[in-house]
């Protein structure tokens, strides 16, 4: 199938990401020994709740040394307790693996988080070095890089189908935060069109024909159950007035095709330029983690409309990165970048576009889509 680039840490740890990215699959990989408490499975969900001191009994009988996993462990919280209970007790003689596609329940119902004594680890959908980089990029921006579509390619659109379907039966309606299925699909639909760009809470609320305090709490669960990402303003000593609301992302290109009906429908000019963003967004965010980076992602942008799509920020140090959606660079692609380096605000400076040739823009950068994932995967651009 695919080899995940994840590393599997030595302690406890917690692994955070959207349903169907392969986290249970990953999980049973690397750990094929362990003991393992599947909370989507009925039974086991029920006999838990039921005799919750089981789990420790069922762990206390394994040898040290044995690994734990609790997959989907936002469906049975206060199990979390018994596993501080362990490690306080135990110390390292066991270990735990604990998988999640929310965190919405596990803050809400402020549980036991262990105190430090587990790490926290993202997982994302496939990453071009996951795929061998053997991808068309088009197909990539139709339908996303979920692993089950990449699978299976000519079953994308139903896999997609099924993927919405099930993401709002099973996610959304479970967390319970959605009361009105008919209002939140419309609002899915509308928020999918937003997909890359900053939002207007009012205008989409208006679109949608739903209360505005109901949109921001659809936005709050679509953040909490990872299926979309906030990325913030970038705010540091530029020398003009910048925009200070952050951009809306769903996480994967298909997903966001999917929600807003269009997965069925040729890519469109303006589409593509925000899906290859999309996509960008999802290849940093995912190297960030594996490679344990640290910083944080943003935009830059002025009143004027002058911007820089990404820029990694970690202490003192910046890389800022523009993405086009275009088979030759220009020059004013990366006007702006390129003033915030003279200004010595960003210290690095790097173009993606279609192309396919390997460009220098004055103090730029500029790499076809395929090497700058190839260098993102090396670990050479950021840090």
């Amino acid at each position: 199938m695919f080899t995940r680039a994840h590393q599997r840490p030595d302690r406890s740890f917690f692994l955070f990401g959207p349903r169907g990215t392969g986290k249970t699959t990953w999980l049973r990989a690397v750990l094929s020994d362990a003991l393992w408490f599947d909370l989507l499975r009925v039974e086991t969900w029920l006999g838990l709740m039921r005799q919750p001191q089981s789990f420790r009994h069922q762990v206390e009988a394994r040898p040290a040394g044995t690994w734990v996993v609790l997959d989907e462990v936002q469906r049975l919280p206060a199990l979390l307790n018994e596993v501080h209970a362990l490690i306080a007790e135990r110390g390292a003689a066991y270990r735990f693996a604990m998988s999640g596609s929310s965190a919405r329940k596990l803050r809400r119902m402020d549980v036991n988080l262990l105190a430090g004594r587990a790490i926290n680890r993202q997982f994302f959908p496939l990453t071009g070095h996951e795929m061998n980089y053997d991808f068309e990029l088009d197909d990539l921006l139709r339908f996303g890089t979920l692993p089950l579509v990449r699978v299976e390619p000519k079953a994308a659109i139903d896999t997609l189908d099924a993927y919405v379907a099930n993401y709002i039966r099973e996610e959304i309606q479970q967390e319970a935060v959605v009361r009105n299925l008919d209002a939140f699909t419309r609002f899915l639909e509308v928020a999918a069109l937003v997909n890359g760009q900053i939002v207007n809470v009012a205008g989409l609320s208006r679109d949608a024909a739903v209360a505005r305090p109901t949109v921001q709490g659809y936005f709050s669960a679509l953040a909490d159950t990872l299926v979309s990402f906030s990325l913030p303003a970038w705010r540091r000593r530029a020398k003009v007035k910048e925009v200070a609301s952050p951009k809306f992302y769903l996480f994967d290109p298909g997903v966001a095709r999917a929600l807003a009906g269009r997965v069925r429908e040729p890519l469109e000019g303006l589409e593509r330029g925000f899906l290859l963003e999309t996509l960008m967004l999802h290849e940093l965010r995912a190297w960030i983690g594996i490679h344990n980076t640290g910083g944080q992602l943003h935009y830059w942008r002025t009143p004027s409309g002058s911007e820089v799509d990404f820029v990694w920020a970690r202490a003192r140090r910046a890389v800022g990165i523009e993405v086009k959606a275009a088979s030759s660079w220009r020059p004013e692609f990366g006007a702006p970048l390129k003033t915030l380096m003279a200004q010595k605000i960003i210290h690095a400076g790097h173009g993606v576009y279609t192309g396919n040739a390997e460009l220098k823009d004055g103090p730029l950068r500029v790499w076809p889509v395929t090497k700058f994932m190839k260098l993102l995967a090396a670990g050479e651009l950021l840090g």
